[in-house]
């Protein structure tokens, strides 16, 4: 990354790192013009195993220093949160394409391996947002975006009183039910260890966890045997009530905990099997952990391998019926760990009337497995609503925005290096280790464990959760709607924020606001209520439930959560524009490859880019900067008016048809403002030539469809291939490369 630009554009991975092909030039082009600067940091899964091997420069940690900065001006696009398959697959391609680089070591025997497994495992998981959000976030949908989703309302699944789609939970023994918390009162560090109740001696699972005045700690453990079952329970149901079975989980941003359980599932789906072939499979590394589709991917390679799967393909035609990820493909939900990401998989399948796909492609009611009943109930108060009231109606609801806590990495559960699998019966204790208002060795949070149970510790700091509670004011007074803090009184950790919550709201101009505490559950109901009267509420929640809530509201409401409008104000003054959620889209990657056609939407780029352009404009002083904003917004509300989006199918406007289609719009839209006359000469014949040219440009890419492509890689991809598939049109990248 070079010296800081006026605006940082991020390269990520998948269908979002494709769309930047297209996309970017146009986005240089407009900017240079009006005096805007434009960088690049290159954050994808790729990028940052070469950076954690010294073969490249880290952009990742050069962005995340800049987050301090009162004018970083950052747009990240979505990025690839490393499943344990996905950083293997990864590595396997960059060692394909003459990387050195080693095995990702499966046991750790020598210190070689202990040095790879550090460095990869930095890399795994959710590594990226916690590194750049310097801040809390701000995300909601757009005027035009809501706008057109009323006019233009997406297809909504027929729910009825009948259905038996359920949420199962656990009830005890998870880690809601066994979470405790203390507030240490001074800076200083913490460490964590086990005693073995053997005796064998205690283990250092954390040597050094610093800590600032006023931290919020938290510990907190899963029962491997309530888990186990929970799980069997959950089965045996799911079978006698003749329903689907489906796991939601988020293996990808709680990367240590919930993998875990993931694996658990897969053993509970498969007891026979593991009862008679564990052995062998742990020995050929062919783990729970990683899925359905990994083990029977490595059979092959076994001398019991037809036996093997021969009793896995008996034991799923005996047990329940399992969920589809991909029903043409026989990808079940429990093949892959990071394909069953909750705050996803839960919203679509509501939004489809509480159905998933079967094995033959055909809808059905679900049991949703929730191990951890933390949020579960958010989920089943939303199913509830819908069999007593039938489906939201995208055309009259209101909204339902959120303030989010995740500033200096607040509240990554399960996600981070204080994430444990115990391996022996004992007792985890946090205690201080210098500082932290305590004397050293004292013991400050404690759990007995069993050997298997999942441990966990997590902490928020003082600072972002009062700059959560004065973004949620702020968000109040600008929209008038009421502000809900989601805190759950049975949750420790929840207990604590709340009484915080109490005690910066009183520092607050809150007068004449609607500003409420609420447990999860009857915030969602309120929520829901509100919205189909078509009134607005703030959910104000914690990482997590931030994470699944800006997913469930906008899939109900505007058919993705791409479309998201996300800032994240950084708390030295700064901004960082997320470019909506929806995943990375490896099902985009593979229509691309396949037929040279991209679906990926690329409007939260839109979005953001705009909300960004104004950060530079206020920091910079560069006024042409805001006319660059107004003129986007103007060229998005058009476009989505006019339907240039991307089609579903081949024949229509792709990513880089809607690319061309916004390039044309926000020309025009610069050409006949009348803010800034430089900037409108400049641009007149800009937009002129681009709507002389706008047939022929629309015809050069839609000829390119229906064809494989190569571009060279799929974590790490040729960049003139890409170049080349990404931007076909001559009459198109002939005006752009000319700005």
């Amino acid at each position: 990354m070079s010296d800081q630009p006026d605006v940082i554009y991020t390269w990520t991975d998948e269908a979002p790192m494709l769309a930047t092909h297209s996309l970017l030039p146009i986005v240089e082009g407009f900017a240079r013009a009006a005096g805007v600067s434009v960088g690049t940091a290159d954050i994808s899964l790729a990028h940052r195993i070469l950076a954690a091997f010294d073969l490249a420069d880290d952009d990742l940690a050069a962005l995340g220093a800049l987050t301090r900065s009162p004018s970083a001006t950052i747009i990240k696009l979505p990025n690839i949160s490393a499943s344990l398959p996905q950083l293997k697959a990864a590595i396997r391609e960059l060692r394909a394409q003459g990387v050195d680089l080693p095995d990702y070591p499966d046991s750790v025997v020598t210190d070689a391996d202990r040095d790879a497994r550090a460095r990869y495992d930095a890399v795994k998981g959710s590594a990226v947002n916690p590194v750049l959000r310097e801040g809390n976030s701000d995300r909601r949908a757009p005027s035009a975006v809501k706008a057109y989703a009323r006019s233009h309302p997406h297809a909504m699944g027929e729910w009825s009183p009948g259905s038996r789609t359920r949420v199962a939970t656990m009830t005890t023994g998870d880690f809601r039910h066994n979470e405790r918390t203390v507030v240490v009162p001074e800076a200083g560090s913490l460490r964590i260890r086990l005693v073995p109740s053997d005796g064998s001696g205690t283990r250092v699972l954390r040597e050094s966890l610093p800590v600032t005045a006023g931290e919020v700690i938290d510990a907190t453990r899963m029962s491997a045997a309530a888990l186990d079952s929970f799980l069997t329970g959950a089965m045996t149901a799911a079978k006698n009530d003749d329903v689907l079975l489906s796991v939601h989980l988020k293996a990808t941003m709680m990367k240590v905990s919930d993998p875990l359980i993931f694996g658990h599932a897969v053993r509970a789906a498969l007891p026979r099997t593991f009862a008679a072939h564990g052995e062998t499979l742990a020995a050929a590394g062919l783990r729970a952990e990683d899925g359905l589709g990994s083990i029977l991917a490595g059979l092959d390679r076994l001398d019991e391998g037809e036996a093997i799967r021969a009793s896995i393909e008996a034991e799923l035609a005996a047990g329940p019926r399992l969920s589809m990820v991909d029903s043409d493909r026989g990808i079940t939900n429990l093949h892959v760990p990071s394909d069953v990401i909750i705050d996803a998989s839960m919203p679509a399948m509501i939004r489809a009337g509480g159905k998933l796909w079967d094995a033959e492609g055909r809808r059905a009611d679900t049991l949703a497995v929730i191990p951890d009943s933390s949020y579960a109930g958010v989920y089943e108060a939303v199913i509830e609503d819908c069999k007593e009231h039938g489906a939201l109606d995208p055309r009259t609801m209101g909204t339902v925005p959120n303030v989010g806590l995740m500033a200096r990495r607040a509240e990554e559960y399960g996600s981070h290096d204080k994430t444990f699998l115990i391996p022996v019966a004992g007792r985890v204790e946090v205690v201080a280790l210098e500082g932290a208002g305590a004397e050293p060795g004292t013991v400050l949070l404690s759990h007995d464990v069993e050997a298997g149970d999942i441990w966990r510790a997590c902490q928020t700091q003082d600072a972002p959760i009062r700059d959560w509670v004065h973004l949620a004011v702020a968000r109040a007074r600008a929209t008038g709607a009421p502000a809900i803090f989601w805190l759950d009184p049975e949750r420790s950790h929840d207990r604590v924020v709340a009484g915080l919550v109490e005690r910066y709201l009183a520092e607050e101009d809150a007068e004449g606001l609607d500003i409420r505490v609420l447990d999860p559950v009857a915030a969602t109901r309120l929520s829901l209520e509100r919205a189909r009267r078509g009134e607005d509420t703030i959910s104000v929640t914690g990482n997590v439930l931030r994470d699944y809530n800006t997913d469930l509201f906008p899939i109900l409401e505007v058919g993705t959560s791409a479309k998201m409008l996300s800032v994240v104000p950084l708390m030295s003054g700064g901004g960082l524009y997320e470019t909506g959620a929806g995943g990375s889209a490896p099902k985009h990657v593979r229509q691309l490859l396949e037929d040279n056609y991209l679906r990926w939407d690329s409007l939260g780029e839109f979005l953001a880019l705009a909300e960004a352009l104004r950060h530079v404009a206020e920091v910079g002083g560069n006024a042409r900067a805001a006319v660059l904003a107004d003129a986007l917004d103007a060229a998005t509300t058009r476009l989505l008016e006019d339907d240039r989006s991307p089609a579903r199918r081949l024949g229509g406007i792709d990513n880089r048809g809607s690319h061309a289609w916004l390039a044309l719009y926000w020309a025009h839209e610069l050409a006949v403002q009348d803010a800034d006359a430089e900037l409108a000469a400049r641009f007149a014949p800009v937009a002129e030539a681009l709507e002389a040219a706008n047939e022929a440009v629309q015809a050069e890419l839609v000829a390119v469809q229906g064809r494989p492509v190569d571009i060279g890689g799929y974590y790490r991809p040729d960049q003139d291939r890409t170049d080349a598939v990404m931007r076909p049109s001559t009459a198109l990248n002939r005006i752009i490369d000319a700005l």
